[in-house]
Formats: C-alpha cells, structure tokens, sequence
C-alpha cells in the first residue's frame, strides 16, 4: 500500500482491506438489527469488490440482537448472559449479512475466532490459510469473535483488537474502524466542545491514550480499544483509519481518497515491519542450507526460497516456524518463515516445484519460505 496526504485528500492505493463495524452502527436504537444500514454497507462492499478490493469484515452486533431477541433491556453484566445473548444474536447477524451481500452475488463465510486460536501457532496458521483461501475465492467473510466460548476477553472491546490482529493475520493494506464517533479528537468531544479532531498521527504516539475516552451502551469498548488496536496493527505495517460510519458512503469515499476521520499510520511499511520482526530472531528454530543457485535467487534477484535449491535440512521446526538459511559456507544468508515442517521439507529437497505436491500430497504452497516472509543479510 501507498500512502499519500495532500490537504483534505489521501491517495490510498489498498488491495486487501479489513474492515470493522460497530454495533451502534448495526442496531437500530436496541430495537435488533438494522436490516436497511447492513444492505447499505453491503451495497459498498460490492462496490468495492467490482474496484478488485478484498473485503474481510469484523462486525459487531451479536449481543445487541440477542438481548432483542430475548426481549432484554438491559446488556448483561455476568459472562455466561453475555455468552447466551452472543450465541442467539449470532444467528440472527451471519443471516442479515449473508442476505445483503448474495443481493450482489457475493458469497459470505461466517468465522468466529478467539484470541487463543490466534495465540497459538498451528491454530494461527490454519486461520490464515483459511481466511485467504476465501479471499481467493472471492468470498466476504465476516468475523466475529466467539463470545459463546471466551472467557474475559468479552468484557473488552475485543472486535476491534480480534480487527487488527485479523488485519496482520491476512496482510491487509489498510484496518477501516467504523464508529459512531467522527475520528480521534485531542479531548473528548461529548466533554468539551473544542476538541480538535485529528486528522494524521503515528499510531504509536504515547500521547494518544491518554486522549481517549470510554465505551457507548451497546459496545464494548471506547476510542482507548480503537487506539490499542491500531497500535497492534502499526507493528505489522499496517495503518488505520478510525471514522465515523454515519457519513453517507464512508467506505467509497475513503478509497476514493477523501481525508475523512483520523489516519493512524505506521512508521513501516507491511513488509519491511514483518521483516524487521524477522530480523530480530537471533535464536531460529531449524537451518535450511542452499545452494549457489538459491543463494543468488534471494540475494540478488530478491525471490522465493524454492525446495529445489534446499541442499540440507538441520533441526526439528514446524510449519510457520522461523528458521535459518545459510550458504554451503554455513553463513547466515536470511531468515524466514517457512511453509514446510522439517519432516516435509526433507522429502522436497532438491525437488522441482512441480513435483512437492506429488511427493507430499498436499496443495499448497510450493515456495519453502516465500520472499514477503524473509529478512535477507
């Protein structure tokens, strides 16, 4: 992605974006889903789609349709309500979306995920495989997180931080939080009236928490959960774009360009920032020797890691681990993550591309360790 500011435009140049929206934007005033405003995202969604941008959705919504459902006043302050009402709602909120956007020929896909199944590895990973997978297929889909089994972290405004953790998990170019509120002002606007709404700033200022205020009735967090998501997606070089999802076409017209709500940027670009994370690994878990071939493949024309140009594997390491390439001189080359576990890797080795799946029997990615995953020395 590309990032441009000129007066009141930005020029956002975005292939994959995630895209959260708040339940205050999805209800209508407690009484259940807002059927006529998710057909209208819906509607821009598509739009977008026909511009060739992936959309992968986080939305907000299912506790304020259960309580509806079940005629609850009043959102429940102990888990196992706060569980029931995600787990009845829920049902009510992947049929609205899944209605809207087959009005457009888009298929949808319901995922509901945790923040273990993104802590652990394995778990992490076949997320990933299958939230891209989707994408490939052009599918929406649209996540939540599983309330009906998460234990504390549904007290928090944990959509917005499932949002940025999704955005990294997937590369997305650009997180997109809508709200209720027009972006991030310096004081708190319901307070004091001349608060300054900002237009740009790093998401890794210290200053901004201290900025940012509480939750509304229906959410479960405030501006401070919008702040701490989009300094977790600043470390994957991802930017973030706070505003307010009351403004008619908020989605067009930001990708049109229109400076709307607060851009909290990154200090690195996607790529560079996963490569300075992979960079910092001094202890790897496995070693993978190259060839000449391989060696000048990574270094000098900037490609892929192919099993083809694996001479020798060392160590026990897993799908998604890092690990250590070096020369036949046994000199640290690059570090990466790679796609094969030690046991796969060592039936590949030395193999043409065309032949790994054939040899493992699996369809997959045939690179050992892709080029936007590796740090080069």
């Amino acid at each position: 992605m590309s990032l441009l500011q000129q007066g009141s435009q930005r020029q956002l140049q975005c292939k994959r974006v995630v895209i959260k929206i708040g339940s205050a934007l999805l209800t209508a005033n407690g009484q259940g889903l807002d059927h006529q405003a998710i057909n209208a995202w819906a509607a821009q969604v598509a739009m977008l789609h026909e511009q060739g941008i992936e959309v992968i959705l986080v939305s907000s919504g299912a506790v304020a349709e259960g309580m509806v459902r079940m005629k609850i006043g009043a959102r429940p302050d102990d888990l196992p309500g706060l569980q029931a009402c995600a787990a009845i709602g829920q049902m009510g909120l992947i049929q609205a979306w899944a209605g809207a956007l087959v009005q457009h020929q888009i298929q949808t896909a319901q995922v509901l995920l945790t923040h273990d199944d993104l802590a652990d590895r394995r778990r992490y990973l076949n997320a990933g495989d299958a939230l891209l997978r989707l994408i490939k297929w052009r599918v929406v889909p649209v996540i939540n997180e599983n309330d009906t089994v998460a234990t504390d972290e549904i007290r928090f405004g944990d959509n917005d931080t499932l949002a940025a953790m999704v955005a990294s998990l997937v590369g997305a170019d650009l997180l997109i939080i809508l709200t209720d509120q027009e972006g991030m002002f310096d004081r708190d606007p319901r307070k004091d009236a001349s608060a300054t709404l900002l237009s740009t700033v790093r998401a890794m200022d210290e200053s901004l928490l201290a900025m940012a205020g509480g939750g509304g009735v229906l959410g479960r967090g405030g501006m401070v959960t919008k702040v701490r998501a989009a300094r977790l997606a600043a470390k994957s070089g991802c930017p973030t774009l706070i505003t307010s999802g009351q403004t008619s076409n908020v989605l067009l017209r930001l990708i049109q360009g229109e400076a709307l709500g607060t851009l909290l940027t990154a200090d690195e670009d996607r790529i560079t920032a996963r490569k300075q994370w992979l960079a910092a690994h001094l202890q790897t878990a496995g070693r993978l020797v190259l060839d000449n071939g391989a060696v000048e493949a990574i270094q000098i024309k900037h490609r892929s890691l192919l099993p083809v140009g694996v001479r020798q594997v060392e160590g026990h390491f897993e799908r998604g681990d890092v690990v250590e390439c070096v020369n036949l001189n046994g000199e640290r080359i690059a570090v990466g993550r790679v796609n094969f576990s030690s046991a796969s890797a060592r039936q590949v080795i030395g193999q043409p591309s065309e032949r790994v799946h054939e040899i493992l029997g699996e369809n997959r990615s045939v690179e050992m360790i892709h080029r936007d995953h590796m740090a080069i020395y």
